[in-house]
């Protein structure tokens, strides 16, 4: 499954997540089998190439979150985790909230 997270930076898994107005890059996590495959870094969220993203996840529930929501994907907010490590293991163990309507 294809994750979507905004970040301040493309710095691997230390990079931390941020406000959709403060992010400076998309990072697209490939999870699979509890572990993240691969984390790919974009500029421009259209740039992935994906037809499918299964969730985004974001800093908060204040977020602008609807765009996501009508194009199919499952909205998560962080609680306090900041770093893609910190993100990745709270979604392995379902330790994210749900935005819901």
């Amino acid at each position: 499954m294809l994750i979507l997270v905004p970040v301040d930076s493309d710095a691997g898994t230390d990079a931390k997540i941020a406000t959709l107005p403060e992010m400076k890059r998309w990072a697209l996590i490939d999870f699979d089998a509890g572990e993240a495959r691969s984390i790919r870094f974009f500029d421009d969220r259209m740039e992935t190439g994906e037809e499918w993203i299964d969730f985004v996840i974001l800093k908060n529930r204040y977020e602008n979150y609807m765009e996501f929501m009508e194009e199919g994907m499952m909205v998560l907010v962080t609680r306090q985790e900041e770093s893609l490590e910190e993100i990745i293991n709270a979604f392995k163990f379902k330790e994210l909230d749900e935005i819901g309507l």
